[in-house]
């Protein structure tokens, strides 16, 4: 399976600032870090086994082998990149002159550029890490289960702990309000299965975005084929959050795991932004 990764990565270091992309470059340096190595331990290079009597290694997990290219789009100067305490070779740069807030529309453009070429073409936000090595499995059950026009999303999260939890995921419901405009979650509202004995269960979210996507080869030719492909269309809440989701929820029916099965499918969200709103803006109800 080949794999193609596209991150758009922004950081500008600003007075009374709102996002991450603008505050302490450290945790930025540590979330695109982290992203980067995870991608390639988990479907970079081929992992190996230590036959320790041997003193020798053999191939391991060669069942389905994977290969992944990470392309990483940036603005001028604007980035952390020389800052990576990554070896060389681990991913492209690809330099741009977009606007700070449209570069993610820069990364659909590389994945377009190189249709034809990989099994699955991916977008991820830099501050995202995929911790599960069978999360392309499951994409691929998924996607054999059901038709090319549903897409699955994972659901984000976040760790900590506290008095309320040690694991939040942080996409639950949006008002219906928000995304009626783009989709009709009640066309196929749910999917079941069921994996090792274990049910799942699947619904149209009301809040699509994962701040991610990942498309087969059918899905993005199908999506690229669309008129509002690369329109930069940005009114689904913010630029940023468009880039990730709308042109996928105005393409597809967008499907997460329903909260009793959440961790089927999943990413890791680095930091807390949302996770120390507990307790306070997000009242936590007593059991």
């Amino acid at each position: 399976m080949k794999i193609l990764v596209t991150i758009p990565h922004f950081f500008k270091q600003q007075k009374n600032a709102i996002h991450g992309s603008q505050k302490n470059p450290q945790p930025r340096i540590q979330a695109l870090t982290n992203s980067i190595l995870s991608l390639q331990q988990l479907f970079g290079k081929p992992p190996l086994m230590i036959k320790v009597g041997e003193r020798i290694t053999i191939p391991a997990n060669t069942i389905q082998s994977t290969s992944i290219d990470i392309v990483i789009c940036t603005t001028g100067e604007d980035h952390l990149i020389p800052y990576l305490p990554l070896p060389q070779g681990l991913f492209i740069h690809n330099k741009t002159n977009a606007e700070p807030l449209l570069l993610g529309f820069e990364c659909h453009k590389i994945l377009k550029d190189n249709f034809g070429k990989y099994d699955y073409y991916c977008f991820l936000e830099d501050d995202l890490i995929i911790r599960d090595a069978n999360f392309f499995t499951k994409l691929n059950w998924f996607n054999q289960v059901t038709d090319f026009q549903k897409v699955l999303f994972p659901n984000r999260y976040e760790l900590g702990l506290n008095e309320y939890t040690g694991k939040c995921y942080v996409d639950g419901d949006l008002l219906p309000r928000v995304t009626a405009p783009f989709q009709n979650v009640n066309d196929e509202p749910e999917l079941k299965g069921q994996i090792m004995n274990i049910p799942v269960v699947f619904r149209r979210a009301l809040n699509p975005h994962s701040g991610c996507f990942f498309l087969t080869h059918e899905q993005m030719k199908y999506w690229t084929e669309k008129d509002y492909f690369l329109d930069k269309n940005t009114n689904f809440i913010s630029p940023l959050e468009s880039a990730a989701t709308l042109g996928i929820m105005k393409t597809f029916k967008i499907y997460k795991p329903a909260p009793e099965s959440a961790n089927f499918l999943e990413i890791n969200h680095l930091g807390n932004a949302f996770f120390c709103l507990l307790g306070s803006v997000v009242k936590v109800p007593k059991n």
